[in-house]
């Protein structure tokens, strides 16, 4: 019997090992987190760190997130946008469809910040609280390789749209020191550190899950297969068990003394998430003495659709977020 010669090998694949290959420098299982890609420097100057694994678990696909610092001398304040999609859906890469990218990322860079853009967990993937801990995770990341990426790891704020909303407010308010706040915090990636932040916005943000499972949801094309995101979120119907959905919900968190300054930007038309949810969490927080600023789109709907002045939304968010993370003395001495 005629044997078939081998396949020949892809030329660009080695024949052999690198001299300087140590399987010795191998491990399993795999690590926890990866250190930073190199950097590409743009025309531009900007410096941007691509697909940066900040958090792995075996049987999920690795949490990656995006880092763009501005040029000149650091380090930067850094923003890390948390995008939305229902929890089911989304990509660290791309905001609403009604806000450019060019226009998000070219506002925050242009204003002295870094942008830490970042990916997580799926609701079907792992239910409530993977995400948080995930967005937990990727704070702990960027402070930790602050000296690498060239940010000041004293100086972050969160931004979240929706589902991102929801869980730049959970970041905000959520830590080791809040009443159920410990199992909030995770262990992925770095496994500990300090996941503070100095301001939030939450650009039409969920806040009380138990009163938003009431509200109708819109409409779905026959031919989506939608999941109910709140069920796939906390794994079981609200009216079977709301305490998931309690512990879930940023309003029960919002009691003082130190809670970050806050910006809630919210459609008075929105079908999806109801204006009525940046009002109760604007009245909760308030009522803790925090500061916050509720700005209401009139007429627009979820995604701010129907709305004119999208970038003037956006230059407002990143004025809010410029002051908040400027030096102490930027913010009339105020060290959060």
């Amino acid at each position: 019997m005629t044997q078939s010669p081998p396949a020949p090998r892809p030329e660009s694949l080695p024949a052999s090992p690198p001299a300087d290959f140590d399987t010795a420098d191998m491990a399993w299982p795999p690590p926890p987190y990866r250190p930073p890609v190199a950097p590409v420097t743009g025309p531009d100057g900007v410096r941007r760190f691509d697909g940066v694994t900040y958090a792995t678990t075996p049987g999920y696909r690795p949490r990656l997130l995006d880092v763009q610092v501005p040029a000149g001398e650091g380090p930067f304040p850094a923003v890390v946008w948390i995008h939305g999609g229902g929890w089911l859906d989304g990509d660290r890469r791309y905001p609403p469809p009604t806000v450019p990218a060019e226009l998000l990322h070219g506002a925050v860079l242009g204003a002295g910040l870094a942008l830490v853009c970042v990916d997580y967990r799926h609701s079907l993937e792992a239910p409530f609280p993977a995400q948080l801990h995930d967005v937990k995770a990727a704070i702990r990341y960027v402070r930790a390789f602050a000296g690498v990426l060239g940010i000041d790891p004293g100086r972050i704020g969160v931004w979240g749209e929706s589902a991102g909303g929801h869980l730049a407010a959970l970041a905000g308010l959520v830590g080791p020191g809040t009443a159920g706040g410990a199992a909030l915090e995770g262990t992925e990636g770095i496994g500990s550190g300090e996941t503070g932040v100095l301001a939030v916005v939450d650009w039409y943000g969920c806040s009380d899950l138990v009163a938003l499972a009431a509200h109708p949801m819109p409409p779905m094309p026959s031919e989506v297969a939608f999941p109910d995101p709140y069920e796939a979120l906390l794994g079981a119907p609200v009216a079977e068990d709301p305490e998931p959905a309690r512990v879930a919900s940023p309003v029960t968190y919002a009691a003082g003394p130190h809670l970050p300054p806050f910006l809630l930007v919210h459609g008075t038309h929105d079908g999806l998430v109801p204006y009525s949810q940046s009002e109760a969490l604007a009245a909760a927080l308030e009522g803790a003495g925090g500061e916050v600023a509720l700005r209401p789109v009139e007429g627009a709907d979820h995604i701010f659709l129907g709305s004119a002045d999208v970038p003037g939304i956006v230059a407002e968010s990143v004025a809010f977020l410029a002051r908040h993370l400027a030096p102490a003395g930027g913010r009339d001495g105020r060290d959060q």
